[in-house]
């Protein structure tokens, strides 16, 4: 199994760090994407990433930041994406629930990010909350100036935006949340999405699944959502495990083992 979102760079990891990824290994997580949250945290994710062969980095800045990042460019993404071991632009997106940023710097990063995937070809990893209208309207309007590749991550949104994103050719990652006995959405969504569009992630250290609800979240507990969805779509485990696997490299297509 490949953990298609992972924050490895978290404070909570900092302790057991070589333990995380040892019960990652025992556990069949056999390699990882590990998501830049912000441009200054990429040194460290860099530091990660770059001496594992089974570990990938993204570059960018999570909607949260926008207001720290409004200078920000298109050709500092489009750099920074040139290391070897960098395969995706993000997360990025819109977040209206907290409102951390403005909705207006929200947006023009968005935009920038877009921008960096179109020109690098590394697929937009989109993070959304309560902006499903504006993300959906947003995608299409960028999507009309120039092609790029969508990753919609942890889905957690409604109908609409899934239809809207699919015909874009995006693809959908699943997170813990689809094991939620009251995630009967997020459920009905994975219904939705075609069988080789569908990835799997533990967004760790967030979002611990059932059984494991209520402790951090790490690498070693993507099984559970792995098993969950394979019984869901009625596949065997390990034929899940293996379309999830190619649907990754199919998106994040400059990763290599």
């Amino acid at each position: 199994m490949i953990d298609s979102h992972v924050n490895l760079h978290h404070e909570s990891f900092a302790e057991d760090f070589d333990a995380v990824l040892a019960r990652a290994a025992e556990a069949g997580v056999h390699a990882m994407l590990t998501i830049c949250d912000k441009m200054a945290s990429l040194p460290a994710i860099e530091a990660i990433s770059t001496p594992r062969a089974h570990v990938w980095h993204t570059v960018g800045v999570h909607p949260h930041y926008a207001d720290d990042y409004q200078d920000l460019t298109v050709a500092q993404l489009v750099a920074a994406s040139t290391n070897p071991k960098a395969v995706g632009i993000g997360e990025t997106g819109l977040d209206f629930h907290y409102g951390y940023s403005s909705e207006a710097n929200q947006i023009a990063v968005f935009r920038t990010h877009i921008a960096a995937a179109r020109e690098t070809g590394l697929p937009l990893i989109v993070h959304t909350r309560q902006a499903d209208e504006l993300t959906a309207g947003l995608l299409e309007e960028e999507m009309a100036k120039g092609g790029f590749k969508i990753l919609l991550h942890c889905y957690t949104s409604g109908l609409d935006l899934l239809r809207r994103g699919l015909d874009l050719g995006a693809y959908v990652s699943f997170s813990g949340i689809a094991t939620f006995k009251n995630a009967t959405d997020v459920r009905e969504a994975a219904r939705q999405v075609p069988l080789d569009r569908v990835l799997i992630e533990t967004d760790c250290p967030y979002l611990a699944p059932i059984p494991m609800r209520g402790r951090r979240n790490e690498p070693a507990f993507l099984p559970h959502v792995s098993q969950f969805l394979a019984d869901f779509y009625g596949l065997e485990a390990q034929e899940f495990a293996d379309l999830a696997d190619r649907n990754f490299f199919a998106v994040f297509d400059k990763a290599t083992l």
